[in-house]
């Protein structure tokens, strides 16, 4: 008999989708990257064999806020159980979610993003029991800190918020039991517009969270 694969979906926004960079302005378009480029293709390639990886990335996902500009679809905790019903069975959920919340209209702090996530965490777990289907490992990842954002953009204020994402979702985490990754500890944001990676970058973030995924599945 042929073994199951290890079914890894990855949960996020833009920088999980592979949105390029662009200059933060209403009428910018982002671009695709190719699926050997983003982060989640680069990790399956690593991975290799074995592995399935399916990519959940939604530009302007937020952790559990429906936007009041993009819309109530960008609600990350309405989503998340299609997203488990759909590719059940999981047997890992890559959560990288945190940046859109930074958006000035949301008025959260890191401290508030953290336990957003914790719910979703929480929600996952509750949601898989509940329908008598496995509860699939969970990686918790904070999102690279978001820089050089100009005054009067959608995500004024966000900087300082972001940089305390690594310490506030770390502690969740720990909280949660579940496994986790600081995305800052290895790639950068784009200078172009501060919050999207290159692709250089998006390579370096596969290969981290190839290295975290095998490790949690082999735990």
């Amino acid at each position: 008999m042929t073994a199951r694969e290890t079914v890894v979906v990855c949960f996020g926004d833009s920088n999980t989708h592979g949105s390029a960079p662009v200059p933060l302005s209403p009428d910018s378009v982002h671009n695709r990257y190719g699926p050997a480029v983003r982060w989640p293709g680069v990790m399956a390639a690593i991975l290799g064999p074995g592995f399935r990886v399916i990519e959940e990335g939604l530009p302007g996902r937020t952790t559990v806020h429906a936007d009041p500009i993009e819309g109530a679809h960008m609600n990350g905790r309405l989503a998340l159980p299609m997203v488990l019903g759909t590719h059940a069975p999981i047997d890992i959920l890559v959560i990288m979610l945190g940046t859109n919340d930074l958006k000035a209209r949301f008025a959260v702090t890191a401290q508030d993003i953290a336990d957003s996530l914790e719910r979703l965490i929480r929600e996952a777990r509750t949601w898989t029991e509940g329908r008598g289907k496995p509860v699939p490992k969970i990686l918790l990842v904070a999102p690279t800190p978001i820089m050089d954002i100009p005054d009067g953009n959608m995500f004024s204020g966000g900087v300082e918020k972001s940089a305390g994402f690594s310490v506030a979702i770390r502690d969740t985490a720990e909280r949660a039991g579940v496994a986790f990754l600081d995305a800052g500890d290895h790639v950068r944001t784009r200078l172009l517009d501060g919050v999207h990676l290159d692709a250089d970058q998006h390579a370096a973030l596969g290969r981290a969270m190839a290295d975290a995924v095998r490790r949690l599945a082999a735990a």
